[in-house]
């Protein structure tokens, strides 16, 4: 997740009085999230079952190594020629093939907030800490140029007073990415040739 921008003022700032020293702090939020456009990938595995022994199941991959799947869920299921199987009834020389879809889709999310609060110190010339209703008191950016609408004269960051009571819009934004994976596993009989007893070695 990457986030892109600090607690900025944006250019609507109004002053709505001054030196309102008692006056509360309101903070509104309002988020919203876009999507972009969605990639999709598809990975397929395949392995050929070698050994199945209550439910440790012993299986060659497609590049020749061997796989070794000790205690095997009951909830494993496959679709073997249309129909449902469980680890039980797993035979040697079935090969299975395990297809994982990978859907990513960006997400664009923003949240403005209206901050209303009370100028405690300026640092010019791109600073200024509001008091809010908290009682805490918080760190926000003004953008190059920014100008403030007071009492009808147009002011830089230099006019804000410790005292005034300001209302301005906090705006964060950060993408995110979304991931989701569906797999399906099928399998197939073996071949009518079957397959060469040969004896199967598990590492420990």
């Amino acid at each position: 997740m990457k986030s892109r921008g600090r607690l900025v003022l944006t250019l609507a700032i109004e002053v709505v009085c001054s030196f309102a020293l008692n006056a509360s702090a309101q903070v509104r939020s309002q988020t919203t999230t876009t999507s972009g456009k969605t990639s999709q990938s598809v990975r397929v595995e395949r392995a050929e079952v070698v050994l199945v022994s209550g439910r440790d199941l012993v299986l060659r991959m497609e590049d020749g190594t061997i796989r070794h799947i000790a205690d095997v869920p009951d909830s494993f299921k496959a679709t073997v020629n249309g129909k449902e199987v469980g680890i039980y009834d797993l035979k040697a020389g079935m090969t299975l093939e395990r297809t994982t879809t990978i859907t990513t889709t960006p997400k664009f999310v923003k949240t403005v907030q209206t901050v209303k609060g009370r100028v405690w110190t300026v640092l010019p010339p791109s600073s200024v800490i509001l008091t809010l209703d908290d009682g805490s008191n918080q760190l926000f950016e003004i953008p190059k140029g920014q100008k403030f609408n007071i009492e009808g004269k147009m002011v830089d960051t230099a006019g804000l007073k410790p005292g005034m009571i300001i209302t301005a819009t906090k705006v964060v934004e950060f993408t995110a990415t979304e991931v989701e994976q569906r797999r399906k596993l099928t399998g197939s009989l073996p071949s009518p040739a079957g397959l060469a007893e040969a004896p199967i070695l598990i590492a420990k």
